[in-house]
């Protein structure tokens, strides 16, 4: 199983020790294109503290990122595990994971980053801001810079069972699982359900979608069920106690949709 999943906004501080080493990063094809962004973004923000702030969308109260990301290349490094945050990653808890359960996490979560294109939770990396949606001044729009790269490289590590995509759209841009793997994709989104004058409503709501994500994530991990495809997700998730509807795709090379249904957190 390969569970795909997005970063944080918001991230833990870097660490103390050793600095980046993209060549010690897993899915080593992406080391070029990873080097390619970070010089273009420490180049960036190093220069022009005006320009950085408006390429990547921070406030004036936001200047410090600029000089967390010129400075990214001799910043200490921590696992990604541990440096992203919020919500969908408190639930999650993978400090609090057994042992069995963290080798498993390290084995199939795999962190979509507009930085890196993607990482595992226990690649080091340094704190750093930079979305998908952020267009770099000589790069484009990273969404689309990494389709190239990904296309080479994520088809191999999605191995041959289930693929887990757990991500919001904007990094859903960088890699469309196509062909053989698609069909074995799962699309997950979490629906809210409400009565409003008896008529039953459903809806997407940030915040239940991200907790619920997490949360389905670790039941995955702390139960060992590693289903074989979207069928047998559909199957393992109801037997976690989960709602859930799905949608077989009508044509071939197509992902299944599977949407979790909510009442409460």
């Amino acid at each position: 199983m390969l569970v795909l999943l997005p970063p944080s906004e918001g991230k833990a501080a870097g660490g103390k020790g050793a600095p980046l080493d993209t060549g010690a990063l897993s899915l080593p094809g992406l080391t070029a294109a990873r080097e390619e962004v970070l010089a273009e973004l420490v180049e960036l923000c190093a220069a022009d503290e005006t320009k950085a702030r408006e390429v990547l969308g921070l406030s004036e109260g936001l200047k410090g990122e600029v000089a967390k990301n010129a400075g990214l290349r001799t910043a200490g490094a921590r696992p990604a595990g541990e440096i992203y945050t919020g919500v969908l990653y408190d639930a999650l808890g993978l400090a609090s994971l057994d042992a069995a359960a963290r080798r498993r996490a390290r084995r199939s979560l795999l962190v979509f980053s507009g930085l890196w294109g993607a990482v595992g939770i226990g690649d080091r990396i340094p704190s750093y801001r930079c979305s998908m949606g952020v267009k770099l001044p000589g790069l484009g729009a990273l969404g689309a810079y990494w389709r190239a790269p990904m296309a080479e490289v994520l088809p191999a590590a999605s191995g041959d069972g289930l693929v887990l995509d757990l991500r919001s759209a904007a990094y859903a841009t960088a890699w469309k699982p196509k062909g053989e793997v698609a069909g074995r994709t799962a699309t997950v989104r979490v629906l809210q359900s409400r009565t409003v004058a008896g008529v039953e409503k459903r809806t997407v709501v940030s915040h239940f979608n991200k907790a619920t994500k997490g949360r389905l994530v670790r039941d995955l991990l702390t139960s060992g069920r590693a289903p074989d495809g979207p069928a047998e997700l559909v199957e393992a998730l109801r037997e976690l106690g989960y709602a859930v509807e799905a949608q077989a795709p009508e044509k071939r090379g197509k992902a299944w949709a599977v949407d979790v249904i909510v009442t409460e957190l």
